[in-house]
């Protein structure tokens, strides 16, 4: 047994840009686990900094300067983030208070609605199993009021940090934008000699979070758009806030579009009740969900992400568990990493790969 353990550790473990990777890696998530909650803004500007990046490089194609194509991607930016939080926000927010204040007129509606199909339905459904839902459904609703007024509490802390934030995360991004080729040369000379498997992860990765993290904003925003014209030509209520949550959805592949197919259905339904308009809801949404699975999706991601179905759902269980929503919401992007670090150290194994990396390696590389 010693003998194997030997074995496997001198064969997997002897190059020491194996043992520089997995320090490297290691470092990074004791990192994001320990300061993540107070270097949270560094990291919203980091990937936006990340997503603009790519704009700009498309800038200097043209011949445009660096600086330049920076102030222009920068100033598009902050207008596109004025009119969100000056347009779409107040929009969202006076939809949610609207919700939370027509609710109880909405459920008690829904319940006379829903007391009718004992009559219609009587061997499968009866009255007293309607009286357990809605029971139910009352002390959840109980529940979320409490949360809703604990939030309102701490109102005061939550809007002072986002003042904050809206101040801090702009600024970290310019500089971002301003200064990479500075932050790689000094990330460059913090790192090792001995630094080409790295090198090769980070390749790898880089390109292909880039086009799934841009493919998936796209996504994001085309799914709400459709989603916002269907609902309100139907005469859905709340439709941008639903529609807003439909695109953010997409965020969690698979999973997310089929959880929200619950509220979308209840609002229609305690919108309509049992009438033809609640049937053509849920048909506009299974249009949409199949037209975003196969045709959007395979469109924006022919070339961005090279998992399986069932590796995706397995990574989403996985991160999921481990970290909540923000491990599903990053599932996808960990897998690749997981994929790119499994696939550059077999790799290796087989071929060794050079010791030295040249200066201009990481600027190469993409987004």
């Amino acid at each position: 047994m010693k003998k194997f353990v030997q074995d496997l550790l001198r064969r997997y473990f002897s190059d020491p840009q194996v043992i520089i990777l997995i320090f490297l890696l290691l470092a990074g998530l004791v990192l994001i686990l320990l300061l993540g909650d107070m270097l949270l803004p560094v990291f919203v500007a980091i990937i936006i900094a990340y997503l603009l990046d790519g704009v700009v490089s498309w800038l200097q194609r043209f011949g445009l300067p660096r600086n330049a194509a920076v102030i222009i991607v920068f100033s598009l930016f902050l207008a596109l983030f004025a009119v969100l939080l000056v347009g779409l926000l107040p929009l969202i927010s006076r939809q949610i208070a609207q919700l939370f204040q027509e609710f109880p007129i909405m459920l008690a509606k829904g319940q006379r609605e829903l007391l009718k199909l004992p009559e219609r339905y009587p061997e499968f459904i009866s009255q007293e199993r309607i009286s357990q839902i809605f029971a139910y459904l009352s002390s959840d609703i109980g529940d979320l009021g409490q949360y809703v007024v604990s939030i309102s509490l701490s109102s005061v802390r939550s809007i002072i940090t986002l003042l904050v934030y809206l101040v801090l995360v702009p600024f970290l991004v310019f500089f971002f934008l301003k200064d990479k080729h500075l932050i790689f040369q000094w990330i460059k000379e913090l790192l090792p000699e001995q630094r080409g498997l790295t090198t090769r992860v980070w390749v790898e990765v880089n390109q292909q979070f880039a086009n799934y993290v841009r493919g998936k904003i796209w996504e994001i925003v085309i799914i709400w758009a459709i989603c916002y014209v269907v609902f309100s030509f139907m005469g859905l209520r709340f439709a941008m806030f639903l529609s807003f949550l439909v695109g953010l959805s997409d965020l969690v592949p698979y999973i997310g579009s089929t959880v929200m197919a619950f509220p979308v259905a209840l609002i229609a339904f305690l919108q309509w009740g049992m009438e033809w308009h609640f049937v053509y809801i849920l048909i506009a949404y299974g249009i949409i969900q199949t037209f975003d699975g196969n045709i959007l999706a395979p469109l924006l991601f022919s070339e961005a992400v090279n998992l399986h179905p069932v590796a995706i759902i397995v990574a989403l269980l996985f991160f999921g568990g481990i970290w909540g929503v923000w491990g599903l919401i990053f599932a996808v992007p960990l897998a690749t990493l997981v994929h790119a670090v499994y696939k550059a150290w077999t790799s290796s194994l087989a071929r060794p790969i050079p010791v030295g990396v040249s200066p201009e390696e990481l600027e190469k590389c993409p987004g």
